[in-house]
């Protein structure tokens, strides 16, 4: 009896410590309720949940969210995309409310991507501008670089043609080295391109040549392939500190783009459609008809011709005197339609998280035709991390197909045609030859320029927290780039009165092909002890990049309907074929040291090698030191009410290139064009140089950050200069060798410096309105400071120590003479004769200064964005372009003010056909002195975006906004072209672009 009594008790002290347990359970769960606001304003799609659990939920239209917790002293975590993620302990409260916008807190959550590690913007040691998916959603473009025009300090970006897919010159800090597009040689000075952590290539080291005249320098760009709508970020490294632990590859700059990834929370899907309507703008005014004629017929008689010649059909009674047309309008004067689609999903739970994205944009041009541009885009991502957080697994995929069918030539170049030339085409819709009379442009745009591409970008990241310090990673990517371009040559190529048949039609094929893979290990170990704070990162790098190139020509065609089948071809040819291979492999590392949240060192170092130089000098080291002095925290300062942050930051380091193409230390030779004895030959192409090797900058800057008045105001001063030596170059031989020069490193060395200014400020934040503006100002200086022999050197001609790289030596213009009609110039050296020698005046062309002010403004559901982008610079004017006043071909009517008895004073010369020797020569010189230079001052309304976000509730469900928003609207400027920020001649540049779309959320 007595054992079962105790057996009983133990039972009734088990089921009372049971329930006791249960009701202390009981007890530590609670439900927790609150609101997230940002600005006053209640935010939807917050995810929140207890650190620690699976059970995830999301604030809805009112910002509410409720969710139970358990546990003696809980913590919520808030995540949402578009601010920092924040934890809050909960105590014993069962209500919790969150502003994202309360000051400080948030902008210390902001964290800024330096590609290998992230760093909060207020602890970087490095200089790091960034545009965020905000910005670059407000803006109807097809490449996110123009999104950035004006946005960001020491980032001047010029797009390369009005075209879409055609490329960008995006200088950071300026040119470093003496290499560029301009003498056909790959262009130096292009940045790093980085899209998920997978480098692209940013240059075309193999051009078929088959688009000369329709994109210039035949360049494209690697972010015509990213949907601007699909990228989260893109930040640009650009001191020593953040660009250093690139190695060779940062000299010029890193761009580093993330695309959008998936978050936590209830599946939502998003559309956005928008359709919009573009021009050429700022075109300028042409002469009339009778402007024109007068013109022409002034010309001939200043050159004592009184019979008009054969061949001028303008004036001699050919052509129609009485009929015009206005060319500008017809060939560039067109309204250009776009349109695009974009379709994504998102969401996961907290530990996995999805994104699918997909993608559709078309766009024409404004020539006459069927031109259209076409591209899809398909993403996707997935992000997993254990429970336990030690291991974490991050993958994405993109993948583009674009499209572009353009004419072989911008039509920019032909719209100058004579105001009453014949109509491009007959009655019957042949192309019209008026009788041998006419250089028909249609003839040549049948010659149908078509590419076609895919590109697909692919990265694995895996992670594994060994302990809570240390942590090892694994990066690796794969990209693949393959084109194919096409150009036709069909027969109506050639006058049918020659008879010429399909036997003559040709199709040439390019097909370049780029594939890249690269992997990244890393060891990171960070840790904490006092006031002591350690990040160390030890990585390497492994990148191989092989190329291939074929152009194939196919001619004699039984019918123009096959020209595009090239086994109906009865000739075939292959015009060029090759291969190449390029390697490069590094070991990199970085040590972060902080001392009482207050005093910082950033150290990165890195190795390279590179299988583009000789064996001899294929390795080289890089390395950086930042530092930086959080001043606000000191005991001093504490008491300053209007300081709300303050650093002084300092780097200086050294960064590579190795942008010279793969195989030029090789000695190489090509297949000779004369055969002997039925056998080709070959020919040496081009020197061996063992000791060919890395150009390196060294880069030095110091910068003030400031934040006053809790945040309301905040700035940056950055003073840098950038220093290049060992250009690689050409350097000249005697032509006795056999050759022009070799490849190799010569010991000029450039200097860019300056002054950056960005100013961000929070004009007026309350429930219902906000204003926010930010200011951004560069002042770059270009300048070469050592040359050595420069004198007898080659590079005599255009080169000089103590100026810019980029600089022209003109005549002095003195006017047009009120006696001769003529243009004078100044004879420096009073030998009498005007010559080479008599080029003294010295102009620098490139930017003085350059920025942009942003006005963000809200009010209640409305968003208003305004971009004005300004800008000096000594550049081309439109005097350089012209070609000589009273030839046949069409002029703006700024030329009409040339000299004639009753206007000695003109501003211009009198006209010739170029029969007077005397003033073709005046004409040419003009051409060639200062006058053809100005400094040019712009104001652009560069970008105007106006949303509207429709109610929560008002249609139930779903979330929807409108939205307005226009590009390159209006520009104020002196220079009398079209487009002050873009001087290429006989190219289209950017067109203004109104659009209209809609976003929704359900």
């Amino acid at each position: 009896m007595k054992k079962n009594f105790c057996g009983l008790g133990h039972i009734q002290m088990a089921f009372g410590l049971t329930l006791l347990a249960s009701g202390v359970a009981v007890a530590q769960m609670r439900v927790v309720t609150g609101t997230v606001t940002d600005q006053g304003k209640p935010v939807l799609g917050v995810s929140v949940f207890q650190k620690g659990s699976d059970a995830v939920t999301m604030t809805n239209e009112s910002g509410v969210y409720r969710i139970q917790v358990s546990g003696e002293n809980p913590s919520l975590v808030f995540r949402h995309p578009e601010f920092g993620e924040r934890t809050v302990f909960l105590g014993s409260k069962i209500t919790i409310n969150v502003s994202f916008g309360n000051g400080e807190s948030e902008i210390e959550e902001v964290v800024l991507n330096a590609g290998y590690y992230k760093v909060k913007e207020r602890e970087s040691t490095g200089s790091i501008a960034k545009i965020t998916s905000k910005e670059i959603e407000n803006q109807p473009v097809n490449n996110a670089l123009a999104a950035m025009q004006g946005r960001l300090a020491g980032v001047n970006i010029i797009q390369g043609s009005g075209i879409a897919g055609g490329g960008f010159d995006i200088q950071i800090r300026g040119r470093n080295s003496l290499r560029n597009n301009s003498n056909g040689a790959i262009d130096a000075n292009v940045p790093l391109y980085i899209i998920d952590g997978v480098p692209v290539s940013a240059v075309n080291e193999f051009k078929s040549n088959q688009t000369t005249s329709i994109l210039p320098y035949q360049d494209s760009n690697p972010l015509n392939a990213i949907n601007p709508d699909d990228i989260e970020s893109i930040e640009v490294l650009k001191d020593a500190d953040a660009t250093a632990i690139y190695g060779s590859k940062g000299a010029n700059g890193v761009v580093l783009v993330t695309t959008k990834k998936g978050r936590s929370g209830k599946t939502e899907v998003l559309i956005n459609n928008a359709y919009g309507l573009g021009s050429a703008p700022r075109l300028p005014k042409m002469m009339n008809l009778s402007q024109y004629l007068q013109v022409r017929r002034d010309a001939f008689a200043n050159d004592g011709i009184t019979q008009y010649p054969a061949t001028s059909f303008d004036v001699n009674g050919t052509w129609d005197l009485k009929k015009e047309t206005d060319w500008q309008r017809y060939f560039i004067g067109n309204t250009s339609e776009r349109s695009t689609s974009r379709v994504q999903i998102s969401g996961g739970s907290r530990n996995t998280r999805f994104m699918i994205s997909g993608g559709h944009d078309e766009e024409t041009t404004t020539f006459p035709g069927s031109y259209r541009y076409k591209r899809n885009t398909f993403g996707a991502n997935l992000n997993h991390e254990t429970e336990n957080k030690k291991l974490r697994i991050s993958w994405s995929a993109y993948y583009t197909q674009q499209n572009n069918v353009l004419p072989p030539t911008d039509f920019s170049r032909v719209y100058r045609l004579a105001p009453n030339a014949p109509d491009l085409f007959s009655p019957d819709g042949s192309i019209n030859w008026a009788n041998k009379t006419f250089a028909n442009p249609m003839a040549e745009a049948s010659q149908v320029y078509k590419t076609k591409g895919e590109q697909l970008l692919s990265n694995l990241n895996l992670s594994y927290a060994i302990t809570k310090d240390l942590q090892i990673s694994l990066n690796g990517g794969y990209s693949r780039n393959t084109t194919e371009e096409k150009r036709l040559y069909p027969k109506t190529f050639y006058n049918p009165e020659f008879n010429i048949g399909s036997e003559r039609s040709a199709l040439s094929i390019a097909t370049p092909q780029q594939s890249n893979w690269i992997l990244e290990p890393q060891l990171n170990y960070n840790t904490k002890w006092g006031k002591h704070k350690i990040d160390v990162l030890i990585g390497g790098t492994f990148q191989d990049q092989s190329t291939e190139n074929k152009v194939l020509n196919a001619s004699n065609f039984p019918s123009d309907d096959l020209i595009e089948d090239i086994s109906s071809a009865a000739a075939l040819k292959v015009m060029s074929s090759g291969s190449s291979n390029y390697r490069y492999q590094a070991v990199y590392g970085r040590l972060n040291y902080q001392f009482n949240s207050r005093y910082i060192l950033n150290v990165t170092g890195r190795r390279d090698g590179s299988s583009r130089f000789g064996d001899n000098r294929r390795y080289a080291n890089f390395s950086a030191l930042g530092a930086a002095w959080l001043f606000s925290k000191e005991g001093f300062l504490k008491d300053v009410s209007w300081l709300s942050f303050g650093k002084l930051r300092f780097s200086y380091g050294s960064a590579g290139s190795d942008l010279i193409g793969n195989y030029q230390f090789y000695d190489t030779y090509l297949i000779a064009s004369t055969v002997y004895d039925g056998t080709s030959g070959m020919n040496p192409s081009r020197l061996y140089n063992p000791n060919f090797s890395w150009e390196k900058t060294l880069k030095l800057e110091a910068a003030l950050e400031v934040s006053l008045f809790k945040d309301r105001i905040n700035l940056v001063i950055n003073r840098y200069r950038n220093r290049s030596s060992d250009q690689l170059v050409g350097v000249p031989l005697s032509t006795v060798t056999g050759f022009n020069s070799y490849q190799g490193n010569m010991a000029a060395t450039v200097e860019n410096s300056g002054w950056e200014f960005s100013l961000q400020s929070q004009n007026i934040k309350n429930k219902d309105f906000s204003w926010e503006s930010s200011f951004n100002l560069s002042l770059p200086k270009n300048k070469l400071i050592s040359f050595p022999n420069l004198e007898t050197s080659t590079y005599a001609s255009s080169l000089m120590v103590g100026y810019s790289t980029n600089i022209r030596k003109y005549y002095h213009y003195l006017g047009v003479d009120p006696t001769t009609g003529l243009y004078q110039f100044e004879d420096k050296n009073g030998d009498g004769k005007l010559d080479v020698n008599d080029r003294t005046v010295i102009k620098e062309i490139g930017p003085l200064w350059f920025g942009g002010i942003t006005n963000n403004l809200r009010y209640m559901g409305f968003e208003l964005s305004v971009l004005l982008q300004f800008s000096k610079q000594s550049q081309f004017n439109q005097l350089s372009m012209a070609r000589l006043l009273g030839n046949m071909g069409n002029l703006p009517a700024e030329f009409l003010d040339y000299w004639t008895p009753d206007n000695p004073n003109a501003k211009y010369q009198r006209p010739t056909t170029g029969a007077n020797p005397v003033a073709t020569a005046a004409a040419n010189n003009y051409l060639n002195s200062d006058a053809s230079v100005s400094d040019i001052f712009a104001m652009k309304l560069k970008n105007v975006s106006l949303r509207y976000n429709i109610p929560n509730g008002l249609l139930g469900t779903l979330r929807a906004s409108v939205y307005l928003e226009g590009q390159n609207i209006v520009t104020v400027s002196n220079f009398k072209g079209s487009d002050p920020d873009y001087i290429l001649a006989d190219f289209l540049p950017p067109l203004r672009v109104i659009s209209i779309g809609t976003t929704i959320k359900f």
